[in-house]
């Protein structure tokens, strides 16, 4: 094995893309959902399989995938005989490659203002407290879409366009239908940001633990739904997103500069092999 530490934007993704050329087995990846985003973009459409090793404030993208939290375990993962290596989607942000989440808007400012010595200090709960901040003055901006050749229109204060849908807390979805497995990216706005549309939106997230996918596989992309007046969803293979004023943009929580308009994204479907623990409904080859 070798070790290759990164120091700069951009290190994780050329290491990654090197290791195809090398002809390794396996790229694994410490660090968090940004590392691990980034290792991922350099083995996009490579047979080279990638290996994450939790080592980040929240690690969404191993809890989506049930890989162990303790270093050790998920290592094991690796070499053991309860692993598999199964295909999940990437999405497309302009040039960029995200596995959990982009957007613009107020989770976007969320996220900028997280920062690494925020979450140094207060780890998971610095998300917390830029939520709460930003909720004090939020901007509302008005979005124009183009969801799969269909032309939406709307105001909101954040644009999520979503590959998963683990929210970082064991269980906890944005919705039980969006999984990295169906080839499709889930666009959620929220119109408001108040104390009405957060209970809204908590409740939705709550509930929909209970009342599992509102939609089958085969019903999903075109999909659209109206929560209360302050959620929007649908489901699409691409978008294009005009927005007035124009919002902060991320992607996996890294900030997006410049944004150039119109935002496009798009999923690859199945793109990138990843190790995990089995039984698993993805299942593609069991290691050997």
């Amino acid at each position: 094995w070798e070790i290759a530490i990164t120091r700069q934007a951009g290190d994780a993704r050329r290491f990654a893309q090197q290791a195809v050329l090398n002809g390794v087995d396996i790229v694994a990846a410490y660090g968090g959902d940004g590392t691990v985003a980034e290792v991922a973009s350099g083995l996009v459409g490579s047979p080279v399989p990638l290996a994450i090793l939790p080592g980040g404030t929240a690690n969404v993208m191993a809890l989506e995938l049930g890989i162990p939290n303790d270093l050790a375990e998920a290592a094991h993962l690796v070499c053991g005989t309860e692993s598999t290596i199964g295909k999940i989607d990437v999405g497309q942000i302009q040039d960029r490659h995200f596995l959990l989440r982009a957007g613009v808007g107020l989770e976007a400012a969320v996220a900028q203002q997280a920062d690494r010595a925020l979450k140094d200090r207060l780890g998971k709960l610095a998300y917390f407290w830029s939520i709460l901040r930003n909720l004090r003055n939020p901007q509302l901006a008005h979005y124009q879409l183009v969801l799969d050749g269909k032309e939406v229109e709307c105001t909101g204060v954040t644009c999520t366009i979503a590959n998963a849908g683990s929210l970082g807390v064991a269980g906890l979805k944005l919705d039980q239908a969006i999984t990295v497995r169906d080839g499709l990216l889930d666009v959620i706005i929220v119109e408001e940001a108040n104390w009405r549309s957060l209970l809204t939106v908590l409740r939705h997230l709550f509930g929909a633990q209970k009342a599992g996918a509102v939609v089958s596989d085969t019903q999903r992309q075109g999909y659209h739904q109206e929560i209360q007046g302050a959620i929007r969803h649908w489901q699409v293979k691409e978008m294009a997103l005009h927005m007035s004023p124009m919002q902060v943009a991320q992607y996996d929580g890294e900030v997006l500069a410049p944004v150039s308009l119109p935002l496009t994204c798009k999923v690859l479907p199945g793109l990138l092999q990843v190790v995990m623990p089995k039984p698993n409904p993805s299942l593609e080859t069991p290691m050997t």
